[in-house]
């Protein structure tokens, strides 16, 4: 059986496994989570990467490091360090080495809005193999004050049952490092490992659109589709649990 490493997203913790966690131990495999210092204005990519490293057993050998949504930019940092077998995005942003996510579609954005991240421009010859690629945010996404219920719910937890979105509105965390989006990634490449790609197709912050060409070509891999919405582990645990442990 196979050690699963849970790595979440942005304001969230080890809480929101919990509804996937059962699924995967009645199949045998072990699970490790942890809680990133997103509260942590000050916390770098390689930070959270040693938060998860510093989770992982030294002698297993059979590690399956799963990462949801900001972490699809921690765990390749970690498979950098630490042996893994398969890396898995679930609605999860891709890491370009050498490159932002911020930097990957900027030349979306207007210029309040990059201001408003003191974005400072690269080389054009740098980004030009962004301006093709399909939107990676929802562009309703784009702004929203994710601190707030509200926003929450309607890009969050839509798709869930509403005691759940309640009850996971009331543990999200405060997202204060935006290192996963300004940071240089600082990758010199993706790590050569086995990939999986799970799209969530009612997605309404990656873009599912976006998820399906990535994985493509940026993974090498096909998607994998469910039909939910950005958080899979709540709104449809089990669907999830299968799609990790299928071939």
């Amino acid at each position: 059986m196979s050690l699963f490493c849970l790595v979440h997203g942005a304001f969230q913790g080890t809480w929101c496994w919990d509804l996937l966690i059962p699924y995967l131990e009645a199949q045998g495999h072990k699970i490790i989570t942890m809680d990133l210092p997103i509260e942590n204005p000050s916390a770098t990519l390689s930070q959270f990467a040693d938060v998860v490293i510093q989770a992982l057993p030294k002698t297993d050998d059979d590690i399956i490091l799963v990462g949801h949504s900001m972490a699809g930019t921690i765990i390749p940092l970690v498979a950098e360090a630490v042996k893994v077998r398969q890396l898995v995005f679930v609605g999860a942003l891709i890491p370009s080495p050498g490159i932002s996510t911020l930097d990957q579609f900027a030349h979306r954005l207007d210029s309040h809005t990059l201001k408003s991240f003191n974005y400072q421009p690269k080389d054009p010859s740098q980004l030009e193999q962004f301006y093709n690629e399909p939107d990676m945010y929802e562009p309703a996404s784009v702004g929203q004050d994710f601190s707030t219920a509200a926003v929450l719910m309607n890009f969050f937890f839509h798709d869930c049952q509403p005691d759940i979105a309640q009850w996971a509105i009331s543990k999200s965390r405060s997202q204060q490092s935006m290192a996963y989006m300004l940071a240089t990634n600082p990758l010199k490449a993706l790590p050569k490992v086995e990939y999986k790609y799970i799209v969530c197709s009612n997605d309404r912050i990656i873009s599912p659109t976006w998820s399906r060409y990535a994985a493509r070509q940026r993974l090498g891999v096909d998607a994998i589709e469910l039909a939910c919405g950005h958080c899979p582990h709540l709104a449809c645990p089990e669907l999830l649990a299968l799609a990790l442990t299928g071939d």
